[in-house]
């Protein structure tokens, strides 16, 4: 399989820049894997899991929304928040789950359901995508 130049990139710097051999995210309208050649397109993310393949192995990151750019020799991600597997604090991550969780448990006004469900959903992604350390 042949390699092509991957960047994630998020408001507080570039998480990855190197070579791999496939992307996988998921996007609005469904998971994505992108090859060396992959046509251009640009879709928007969710909160999910992005893998990256190389020779070596897959790598797994956790993304919390964002863009991801497509061009045949690049792919670039653009996302809201972004963290490897092996640097997400599981304990923070298994907090951050309670806390949303005590938070949908008292029923509170709309605005906070709507706003504790996202923060479970990135809750949960980073616990599981810190389940794929290497």
């Amino acid at each position: 399989m042949k390699n092509f130049d991957v960047s994630v990139v998020t408001p507080d710097g570039v998480v990855v820049d190197e070579q791999y051999q496939m992307v996988i995210a998921h996007t609005k309208d469904g998971e994505i894997g992108v090859l060396a050649g992959h046509i251009p397109l640009v879709a928007p993310l969710v909160i999910g899991e992005v893998r990256l393949k190389k020779e070596s192995g897959m790598e797994w990151l956790s993304v919390s929304g964002g863009f991801l750019e497509v061009r045949p020799d690049k792919v670039t991600v653009l996302a809201q928040t972004a963290e490897k597997a092996e640097t997400i604090d599981l304990a923070r991550a298994q907090e951050a789950k309670r806390r949303a969780e005590a938070m949908l448990a008292a029923q509170e006004a709309k605005m906070d359901d709507h706003r504790a469900q996202t923060a479970l959903h990135r809750a949960m992604n980073r616990i599981k995508v810190a389940g794929h350390r290497q």
